[in-house]
Formats: C-alpha cells, structure tokens, sequence
C-alpha cells in the first residue's frame, strides 16, 4: 500500500524530521480555484483574518469548509475539548539519540516517539557527510532495527542511545537505488528537472534577492552600517510610467546553478545485465563512467559495493581491476581515482547543505513554468532508463508490479477516523495517494497523445479510442458512438470531463462512508482533452448494461434503482442540496432516485458500491438553457437571458447553490419574524387598525411585504433580491444587514449606486428594530428540534407560509433542495408529482435570476471597494468562481462593469476581465488548431499562432518542416494512427486577420460580448493592455513553455517567434484536491481567536493548524504557505520580528515553488517579506523584494492596479527612509494618482498619500509643494472624520509646522539677498527621517495599526467582539470607516 517513505519531506541536515514539523506550514485554496473555497469565513468566527490583515490584498486566500456545514446552522467555532485533548496526546516529547555512521564523526539526533526508524535513514541520506549511504541498517546494542517499527516500540531505545550505521550487501535494486541517489546528489544544484517540469520541481528565486538565506544574514549585519552603502536606484523598466516591459529579468541568473562537474558521464553499460556466471560471483550491474579528466573507466556494481573491472568499450572482461577501490558507496570509489570529483563534490554538497528545504523538497503537484532558458541537454541514465521503462517497477516499491491505483483510493478512504490521529493518518494517506495518482494519470495521458500507448480498440478511429497504461483508464474528450448528440456533441463531451470531475470533488468533500467514487483527473494537452479514471475491479469484463444497477446508460430512457444506493446517496442529500425524486422509466413505472439520471451506480468486484458519471451533480442554469414554453423571470430577461450554448450541460456552481440557500434562508427568517410581529400587533390593537411596524424603514416594509404575501398555491415569488430597478440595485437595508445564520459565509450585499460599503453598526441596530426576528429564531429552531409538535397552530401557520414563500421542500423547516433531472432531455416525471416539479422549476428560474441580479452585482461591488482584488487571469476566475459565477458570464460582468456608474474606478477589473476573454477565445481555436498538427511541425505550429496572435507583422507566414525530413513516398494510410499525425498542413494557412476575427467571433457566439478587433494592436490601444500580459496568459491557458529572451512585438518587418522559441508544451491538469479538515478547523479557530483580539491563542491555535497541516501534507502546499503567512503577520505583531521574518521567507519560498514564480499571491508575499526586512534593518533587501514584486506586477496586470499603489508607497517611503528624495517622489506621486482614481479623491487612502508626499517635499525643503500637498490631506480629514478627529488634528499640526519653516527659510533667503555673504544664517531644522517614522507609516500602509489602549478599552472592545459574534452579524471586518486602514485584529496589541 502507500509506502510511508514516500510521505517524508527530506529534512534538513541536522535536524530530525521532529524538526521538520515546524519546517513548514499552510493556506487556503486549492491549485484549481478549488470548488469548495468561499470568500468570507462563516459567522461570528472571523471574516477572515487574512483579508483584513492585508488590507483588502489578501482575498485570494480566505476558504471556507463545507463539509462541517453541513446542516443549516453549524457552530462556527467548532472545536469542542475532545479534539484540544487529542492533540496533546500527539505531542510527545522528543529526545536525543546519538548516531556513529562508519569514517563520520558521531553525532547528535533529536527524534520523537512517533517517528519511524525509516525516517532516520532519510535525515542520514539527506545529510552532508553521509549523504552517499543508501543501503545500510540502524542498529542498537548489535540488534537491527525495523525499517518500519515506530521509536517508541523499540526496546532499550531512550535518551543518549548509540545508534550504529552499519553497511548492508546490495542487492540490484538497492543497486539501482543508490546510482539513482547518487545522481541527484550530482544534480541537486541543476534547475533542469524544474524547466522541464518533471518529478514534481519548481523553480524560485527568492535567494538571489536575500542574497542566501535572511536569518543569517540578518545576524551579521550591524543594523545602521547598512545605510552607507546601498544603491537603491532601481532598474530603468520598474520606474514609474516606463513603457518597457521586459521578459528576461523574470528568471534573475543564478550563479550557484552554473554546476561544478564532477563526471563528464556516468551511465548504464552496455554490458548488461551480467551473463549467469558472472552473477555468481555477485555482479549485480555494469556502470561506464568517464571522469572530468577524461579517464574513461567500466565499474561493476556487485553484493558487496563497488570497483573497477577490466572491460572496455569493446571487451567484455568483469575481473576485478588492479587495484580495484572496491568501495562499498559510489562516492568513495569515484573520490579515489579521480581528485576533480573529490574536490567538486564536496564543494557541491556544502552548497547543497546551504540551501533553504524549500528550495529543494518536491511539491505536492507539478508546476509548469511558461518560460525557460535555453536548458543544456546532458547525458543522464537515469532519465534515460526511465523514459524507456516507463518507471514501473522502481517507484512502485513492489517491484513487478504496477500500483492499484482504485485499490489504493478506496483503501484510504476506509482507514479509521474516530480520533484526531486516525484522521490525521486517513488524510495524510489520501492526500499522498491522490497526488501519486495525479501525477501518474498526467505522464499516462501525455503517453497517450503522443502516441506511446496502444489502444484497447485499435481498431476504431483515432477519435474513439480508449487506452488502459498503468492501471488507468484514459478516454479522450469526444463524443463517441453519439453518446451525447443531444447534449451538443463533442462540445458537451469537452464539458461532461470537467463537471464530472467536480460532481467527484463535491461528493469526495462529503465522505460518505460505504459510497465510492473513482480517482479522476482532467488532462489537457497539445488539444486533446483526455479522462483519467481508476479502473472499477471486474468492469472490463462484463457489459455496461448488466454492471449498472442504479441510474441509467442512456439518459433517461431506461432507469433503474437500488435501496442501497438510495440509502447511501440519501446521506449526501443534505449537503449537496439533491433532492429524492421518482422518475418513469421506459415501462412508465416510477423509479425513485436520488441523483441525477446520468449518475450510474455500480457494484465492483471487491463489493464497493460506486457512483460515476456525476456530470449532474448540480441543477442546470436555466440561463445557458433556452427551453420552449418556459419563462425566465424579467432580471434575467433584461440581460439576454436564455441564451444558446455550445452544449447543454451548463450547470449552477456549488457555490451559487449555498449562496442562493443562505439568501433564501434570511428571506425565510425575515418573513416569519415580520408575520409573528403582524400578528403580535394584531393582537394587541383593535383588529380594524393596520399593523403597526415601528421602527423600520419605508422601503423595507414595503419590500417584505411584497414578499410576504405570495399566492398560496406555492408559486414562488421571484423577488429574490428584493427590490430591483433598472441596472442599479436598491437594496434594502434589511438583506444588506440580517446576520447570517445559514449555511456558510455571509451573504455578499449587492452594490448600492456608489458601491460603498455600510457601516457594520447599522446591522446592530437593526438587529434590535425588529422585535420579532428573535422570536422567528427561535420558533425555526424549535421546530426542526421537536418536529413541530407542541407548538401553536398559529406559529405553524407562520412557519408554513415562509416555506412556501421560499420554496422549501418540507412544510415545517427551512429545507430547499434540488431535483437536478429538471429540463434533462428524455427525462419523464409521474403525473402525481406535476405540483412538486412545478416548484422546482421555479426554484431553478429564481437560482438563475440570483446569479445575475444578485451575485454579479455583488461582486462588481466587493472589487469597488477593494474586498476583491484579482490581478490576472487566475485570480479573476477565482474570484467570480468564489461567488458561484461560471466563467461563461465573464462577457456579463463585462457589460455589467460597462454599465456601472464608478466604471472608472473598475477599470483594472476591466482590463483582467477582457485580457481573460480573449485569451480564453484563442485558448478555444487554439485547441482545435492543434489538433491538426503532426508531431514533427509542432513547434512550428505554436510559433505561427503566437504570432498571428500577438505580433504587429501583418503577413506571418508559417515555415513548414524542412523537406530532407518529409518522406518522399506517401505512406499508405495506417488505420490507427496517432491522435494528431494528419499529414495536413492546414494550419500553416492562418493568418492574423483571420485568427483575430475568429477571436471577435467566439468571443460573441460563447461570452456574447462584442470586442471591436482586426488586429492585436487595435486591441493593446483600445483596451491599454500589454503584449507581454497576454502572451502570459495564453502560455499558462495552453501550456505552453517559451524562451525566455526579449521579443520584438511590434516589429513590423519580421515576425516575433520562430519555431526555436517554443521549447515545450506542458499538460494543464484539473485533479481533486483533498482537504486536511482538522489542520484547517483549527486555523479557521486560530483567525477567530486573533478576530477577537486574543493574539497569544490565537498564535498557538495557527502554530497547531501549521503541524497538522505538516503532518497532512508534508512540507509543501498552498495551504501550509497561508498559515505560514498569518503567523509571520502576528508574529510581527507580537514585536517578533526575527521570527517574522524567518516564517515569511518560508511562506515566499513555498508560494514560489507551489503556485508559481509570478503568481498574484507570491507578489503578495514578496511586499509582506520586504516589510519585515526593513523592521529588521535590512534595508536594501526591502528595497530589492520591493523591486522584483513591482516587476512582477507589471508584466501580470501593468501598472494601473489599486494594488500598484500600495506597492508604490511602499517603496516611495523605504527610498525616502534612505534619503532617495527624488526617486522616492516619482513613487509616492504614482501611488496617490492611482488612490485618487482607485479610491475617488475624497478617500482617506488618499489623504494618507497626499501626507507621505508632503513629507518627502519637507525632506526635501521645498516647503510650497508640502504645504499645497498637507493642504488636500487636511481637507479631505476635515470633510470625512470632522474636526475633532485626531487625524484632522495631526494634519493641522503638521501644516502650522510646515508653514513655521517655510516662513524662516523665506526670512533666511531674503536676509541673504538683502546682506549679501556676511548675513547671519538662521540654523533651518532639515529632518532626515527617523527609521521608526518610516515603519510606522509602513505599517499604516500596511494595514498594520498599534494602538495603545487601556485596560477598561480592551474589556469594552472585547464584550463589544463577543457581543458581535452572539448577534452573528455578516459585517465585512475590513474597512469600517469609508476605507481607512484600520483593522480589528490590527488594532489589539497593547504597548
């Protein structure tokens, strides 16, 4: 089964992977935009410590679990003392045990109980001196000990133990294991393996900029020598308004990798494997190795190590040599005969040693670099065996054998979880077995494509073929046998893949015990898409028709069910909101289900009960599904909804069904507390008077009425979002404050006209204005706990309209599901159920209206007041995806933007959002593009495209292979080909102005938005993008890798790429992500404790999520990279800020390594690394982080980005801490020009600027420019805070002082003018700023607010959190002013 070996992250030497726990860390999504991540944390438990802590930058992490949630009012802070109790018990504490490996000094090792003696041999392979051992035993007291016996069973074993290293025979494997071992110690330094994307390396530069590792540094340095000698002039293109945006310096030279050669080569011989007699002699395997000084040697690898043999190239003769250094490591032989190798190798480990883990453990997942040097092409064996073996056999650890993949996948999921550790072991095994596997199924499907596999039905067409490689089954993305002709052919067979896969994501994230679902993942490479499965034991023998006993092959026509099935699938109708419906099969017998039709229920051999196919997991989106005779409510219609799709199988998101719940459930909550108060009034004034609601708004009223009083024949009412105008939304102030109760993550409010956001206090008030909405509470709760008995009928009564009002499916609570069979063609429901449908389909119309009249909104809203920041592509889609909006609606939000009053302000959201559109066009027609290119013109191909698509030379003429290599004869034409081996050159024949109207012509047939193109340069005019940003985008959307060098866009004579410019394609892959849910409980309960201002727990409780998160994931994720960030930010906090800094170093190493080099989220790091830099005096390494993070955004999203701004300030105020004056103004003047148009120029962020500019100016003595810039500051403090304000107060102050020294350097020049030389010269106070004034106003800027209180402030401020969190209020946290940059959680810390 799952090797445990494989779950240990390589530790650092000298220290025991007890150590390691705290090595690493963790965050928040996964790599897909995960389906499962929700933008604000639940209720009261925090909206989520990140945003808040940066400000409004930190919104690509916050997540939200569902699985806890899953009934509609979940505890928020869920951990209860059990889970406390367990955890201490993991934590045993460690002890030393000393270890004497042979010609090594002995040394000390601090392990812990838990640990596996097999653990020790990894920290013994991984360190300096004894790296080059593979294959021994640890043993005690003459005893060895068992690879896999845990520390604590073994007897005698304690504090100050000898533990001996003792050498073992080799046997070929161990052979095998250690020339492989040996050549990645060679290769350790070689970022080769990272450009090409293999064996899970990543690239990072984070250590050219610290220059090796900040801690140690940090150390040396004194801290105010530094000032001295710091060049702080930044390179030419990262000035503010530079126009150039270069490629190369994305990938800085790093010297260490320029490798120190130790063999010129060192491969298998050709001798192999040794004849039968020689293998009684113990010969194992041959090596022929030449050293760097040319002495070329053949070396025979036997039971007991290594020497020379008399062979040559051309003799066999396996004698041992004279002398023959038989050497039981490879090292040791090789550091005998040849000095260089000696020398070298020892120079290399050192640097090995040197390095930080992070830059060196392998990631979870592959990660693709778009961009690469030229990489030189050495000769390897290893690789070269592995390419030719398939690696079956070596990895598998059962030699032979190829690994069970679905065996593997179920076998974890049946492990135990009663307790924290057998979770805590289910997890950790899941996840290592889910990243295998995502890893095997891409290098199958790549196998696949390019034709390496032989097909099961070689006998079909290409298009139709299936292939089985290393237990995989992989179908390519196209509609066989007219399987889904309805559905929209081969487009519906693109799209069934990837809903599939989140119907396995969405049913995994549930874990039903007993129901199983298959290992998937989506490929996409070189155009194909391509399905990897895990094989179900015992389906390849017999038919479909017989295996499937619940569901149906054929969409509906025939249909059948199984208790078991419906007893199993009944468990995951709550969470996933599916509803049990019957439908009628081909006999017009009614058949209950409680799936969709499609999903197919199989019982394998091994007896598991799986479910498949699971492409209608979710109700479809009436918006993308035109159906006759059906009307859409009027929102929708206002946008040009329905609309034709390419397929039918558009369906809602998982997110837009919670969303939709949630909003439901307050509407459900309001109506009954507005009926209960109707009927309290009615009893208390004479019946003939009108209910008397006091307190609450006109509009308000109005609007619950409306909705309050629907027809009671069950009808829906369709007002979902209460009341609507034209294209601007008023809300009610009721939706905009009602807590949120439901199921997770508050309701977003929709945008009022101006889009800012209300004061959090409202909410309370409100809470308080209407009387009866405890009582609904309370009355909804006592209903779902006594099944309604015992209450009065008049309650029921109320109950019962609210459910009707809002669709619920039960008479008596709050419960809506879905019948995700509605509108399915071929799907016939029984008469008896015609009222129920009814209902369903109107709750489907009023999913589809939400999605447009409330979640487009909302999100337009969040990204106008900054709660929602994207920077690129990814982010964007993240973004709409956190809300529930399919990418299809991108052209929606577009014109939605257009429309918007404050379009001016949404400008940056604009420009992401078309940048995405169309390279999401191209991405389309570039996919069938390639599928008519043989292998051999590929890279022609791709060069043609990329230059029909981004270069300004008007006639790109495609080169065609050269002729020597086109085959004269024309081969007969083979049946079964390789997918993609046309002989045609079709695609030589594109041209630009044909490529760009395509792109104008998808971009209006699949987003139905009109873009004005001919050409790309039309297109960077009208929209102000930037070639390079595109040409990223579409690399990383296709996979492809380019090289890395400056490309002349716009040249109009020659074209931009040429063939020698691709370098690769790269598969992009969508796989499940599972999740480690103890790891993230406690880091949700660690944001909500530091919400509340207990920053001490709350440190401790994210220090426990960051071991869990470890011990789930090893040493590498994103998640592990959010923890370490939040730790960093209380640690500095907290005055820690050495240990700030060493936990931000590692949150920027891993957020390189597992997202990528330019990732929005490492630019983010970066800013937060330079900020604890500086408070540690480290001045020019600020400076530089700050650098490569503006360089980083300027080739992901250009310069006009509110988050430029933040960036800008912080650069202009460490430059003006330096005494850069002038550089540090072209800065800070950027950074107040984008808040003024970002933040509208009344804003306090704007204030704030115009204050640091003034104060660059007074540095600088040119006292008007100060005063005329404090002058705005003071205005805008005055108009928003009033008078009185301590910031209106400051500003004065600040002017009265500015205006003193204005007037006495007046006095001075005017004396000098009137007395010529001999004037007595006032002394003028030129202030060079003090370094803990620039931090300050960093940490303004930052988000980052001390604040010194008194005791009695801090209970009040704590009742008044707790307070909150009773009456549970959706309040966004982060800005409670209009958008000053004060923080709950920022504001604790006590002097």
């Amino acid at each position: 089964m799952v090797s445990k070996t494989d779950d240990i992250p390589a530790s650092a030497p000298g220290c025991g992977p007890a150590e390691l726990a705290d090595e690493a860390g963790d965050g928040a999504q996964d790599a897909n935009g995960g389906s499962r991540t929700h933008l604000k944390e639940s209720c009261g438990c925090g909206h989520s410590a990140d945003t808040a802590m940066v400000n409004g930058g930190g919104t690509h992490e916050q997540m939200e679990e569902v699985e806890s949630k899953q009934d509609g009012h979940s505890e928020a802070n869920g951990i209860d003392e059990s889970n406390e109790q367990e955890v201490i018990v993991i934590q045993d504490t460690g002890f030393t045990v000393k270890i004497q490996a042979p010609g090594a000094e002995p040394f000390d090792l601090q392990v812990s109980p838990q640990e596996m003696v097999q653990e020790i041999h990894q920290v013994l392979i991984d360190r300096e001196d004894t790296c080059h051992r593979t294959c021994f035993s640890l043993q005690l007291d003459g005893n060895v000990l068992a690879n896999f016996a845990e520390l604590k069973s073994i007897e005698g074993l304690q504090e100050g133990s000898l533990l001996k290293v003792v050498e073992e025979p080799y046997t070929v494997r161990e052979a095998r294991i250690h020339v492989r071992h040996i050549r990645d110690l060679l290769k350790s330094l070689d970022p080769s393996d990272a450009y090409n994307g293999v064996d899970c390396n990543s690239l990072s530069f984070l250590s050219i900029f610290t220059d090796g590792d900040l801690g140690e540094s940090g150390k040396r340095k004194k801290k105010g020598s530094e000032l001295e000698q710091i060049d702080c002039t930044p390179p030419e293109h990262i000035l503010p308004g530079s126009k150039d945006r270069p490629l190369v310096p994305l990938q800085p030279q790093n010297k260490d990798w320029k490798p120190m050669q130790c063999l010129k080569v060192l491969t298998m011989s050709g001798w192999n494997p040794p004849p039968g007699n020689r293998k009684m002699h113990g010969d194992l395997m041959y090596l022929y190795i030449v050293t760097v000084e040319e002495r070329h040697v053949s070396v025979t690898a036997s039971t007991r190590g290594f020497y020379l043999n008399q062979s040559t190239t051309y003799t066999f003769n396996p004698k041992p040599a004279n002398p023959s250094f038989l050497s039981h490591s490879l090292v040791e032989l090789l550091s005998q005969i040849s000095p260089a190798f000696k020398k070298n190798f020892t120079a290399l480990q050192k640097k090995r040693v040197q390095r930080h883990p992070f830059e060196r453990i392998a990631t979870p997942f592959q990660v693709y670099s778009w961009t690469s040097p030229q990489v030189d092409h050495a000769m390897d064996c290893v690789r070269a065996e592995d390419a030719y073996t398939s690696r079956l056999g070596y990895e598998e650890h059962i030699p032979g054998q190829t690994r069970d993949w679905n065996e593997e996948l179920q076998t974890t999921r049946e492990l135990p979880r009663k307790n924290l550790p057998e979770r805590l072991l289910r997890e950790r095994a899941i996840f290592k077995v889910h990243s295998d596997f995502a890893a095997a199924a891409t290098r199958g499907a790549m196998a696949v494509i390019d034709g390496n596999v032989m097909a099961i039905n070689p006998g079909d067409e290409t298009h139709m073929q299936m292939f089985i490689w290393n237990n995989i089954f992989f179908s390519l993305g196209f509609d066989v046998r007219d399987h889904y002709r309805e559905l929209g052919g081969d487009a519906a067979a693109h799209a069934a893949p990837t809903n599939d896969l989140n119907g396995v994501r969405a049913y995994g994230a549930v874990d039903v015990e007993g129901l199983y679902t298959l290992g998937t993942v989506v490929v996409d490479y070189r155009g194909y898409r391509v399905t990897a499965q895990s094989i179900i034991p015992g389906i390849l023998e017999r038919e479909q028709e017989q295996s499937v006993i619940y569901g149906s092959i054929d969409f509906g026509k025939t249909v059948v069910s199984h208790s078991k099935y419906l007893e199993l699938l009944e468990k995951t109708s709550r969470p996933l909101k599916v509803q049990r419906h019957n439908v009628l099969n081909e006999k017009n017998d009614a058949v209950e289900l409680c799936s969709s039709v499609e999903c197919k229920g199989i019982i394998g051999n091994d007896g598991r009960h799986y479910i498949l196919d699971l492409l209608r997991t979710f109700p479809p989106d009436l918006n993308f599904l035109p159906v006759e005779g059906e009307e859409l409510p009027p929102e929708c219609h206002r946008q040009g909804f329905p609309r034709q799709h390419r397929h039918r199988l558009a369906c809602l998101r998982q997110e837009l069904i919670e969303a939709f719940v949630e909003h439901r459930y307050l509407l459900f909550m309001k109506m009954a507390a507005l009926q209960l108060m109707q009927q309290k009034a009615s009893k208390d004034a004479n019946k003939n008077e009108t209910p008397a609601i006091t307190q609450t708004s006109e509009t308000e009223t109005d609007a619950d009425v409306k909705q309050s009083a629907p027809s009671d024949s069950g009808e829906q009412v369709s007002t979902d979002c209460s009341v609507q105008t034209d294209s601007n939304l008023a809300v009610t102030e009721m939706d905009e404050n009602l807590s949120n109760v439901a199921t997770n993550g508050p309701l977003e409010p929709t945008a009022t006209q101006n889009g800012e956001c209300k004061s959090p206090l409202e909410g309370k008030e409100l809470e308080e204005s209407i009387p009866g909405l405890a009582q609904a509470k309370e009355l909804a709760e006592t209903l779902v706990a006594e099944d309604g008995a015992g209450i009065d009928p008049k309650s029921r009564e109320v109950v019962l309209n609210a459910c009707k009002a809002v669709g619920s499916i039960s008479n008596t609570s709050f419960d809506i599901r879905f019948n995700p069979d509605i509108f399915s063609p071929g799907v016939r429901f029984p008469d008896d159920s015609a009222d129920d449908i009814q209902k369903q389909k109107q709750l489907l119309k009023d999913s589809a209206a939400f999605l447009v009249s409330c979640q487009i909104p909302s999100l337009v809203k969040d990204c106008l007041d900054h709660s929602a920041l994207p920077m690129d592509g990814a982010t964007l889609t993240e973004a709409l995806h956190q809300r529930g909006i399919n990418i299809r609606y991108l052209g929606n939000v577009l014109e939605f933007v257009d429309k918007t009053p404050a379009k001016a302000q949404l400008e940056h959201f604009y420009r992401i959002g078309i940048i995405e559109l169309i390279t999401r066009c191209a991405k389309h027609i570039f996919k069938t593009y390639l599928q008519g290119v043989e292998l051999s013109a590929l890279s022609a191909a791709v060069s043609h495209f990329l230059n029909c698509f981004l270069s300004s030379f008007p006639d790109a003429v495609a080169h065609l292979p050269p002729d020597e290599l086109v085959s004269r004869r024309k081969n007969r034409k083979r049946r079964n080909r390789v997918p993609g081996s046309g002989d045609n050159t079709a695609w030589a024949s594109l041209t630009p102005s044909e490529l760009w109207k395509n792109i104008a012509s998808e971009a209006q047939s699949y987003y139905h938005y009109t873009i004005q193109c001919d050409s790309v340069d039309q297109v960077v005019e009208k929209y102000g993008l930037h070639k390079i940003t595109l040409l990223r985008e579409i690399s990383v959307k296709a996979g492809i890798q380019i090289l890395i060098k400056e490309y002349n866009f716009d040249s109009r004579h020659k074209p931009t790429f040429t063939e020698e410019d691709i370098l690769n394609i790269f598969p992009v892959v969508k796989h499940v992500n599972p999740k480690a849910s103890d790891a993230f409980h406690f880091f949700q309960s660690g944001q909500a404790k530091v919400q509340q201002g207990f920053l001490k727990e709350g440190c401790e409780l994210i220090n426990e999520a960051l071991n869990l998160f470890n011990n789930v994931y090893g040493a590498m994720h994103v998640e592990i990279c959010a923890c370490l960030r939040l730790l960093a930010r209380l640690n500095y906090i907290m005055g820690d800020h050495a240990e700030a800094l060493s936990n931000q170093q590692k949150a920027v190493l891993m957020s390189e390594r597992v997202l990528g080099i330019e990732h929005p989220n490492t630019i983010q790091e970066y800013m937060h690394l330079a900020l604890y830099c500086f408070a540690n005096g480290q001045l020019s390494t600020a400076l530089k982080l700050l650098y490569r993070a503006r360089y980083l955004m300027l080739l992901v999203c250009g310069e006009d980005h509110p988050e430029m701004a933040l960036l800008d300030s912080n650069i202009g105020l460490v430059l003006h801490g330096v005494m850069e004056y002038d550089l540090s103004l072209r800065f800070l003047e950027n950074a107040l020009a984008l808040n003024s148009k970002y933040h509208g120029v009344r804003s306090l962020k704007v204030a704030l600027s115009h204050h640091l500019v003034a104060r660059v100016y007074e540095s600088k003595a040119e006292f008007r420019s100060a005063l005329q810039h404090e002058k705005e500051g003071y205005t805008i403090y005055k108009n928003q805070m009033g008078e009185a304000h301590e910031k209106t107060k400051e500003s004065s102050e600040y002017l009265k002082y500015l205006t003193q020294q204005a007037v006495a350097l007046q006095r001075t020049m005017n004396e000098i003018y009137k007395n010529g030389s001999s004037a007595s010269i006032m002394p003028l106070k030129f202030t060079a700023p003090s370094m803990a004034n620039i931090l300050e106003q960093l940490n303004i800027i930052n988000g980052i607010i001390f604040i010194p209180l008194s005791q009695k402030d801090l209970e009040n401020l704590k009742a008044e959190v707790q307070r909150r969190q009773q009456l549970q209020e959706p309040e966004k946290s982060e800005q409670p002013t209009e958008d000053s940059p004060l923080e709950l959680e920022d504001k604790i810390p006590v002097d």
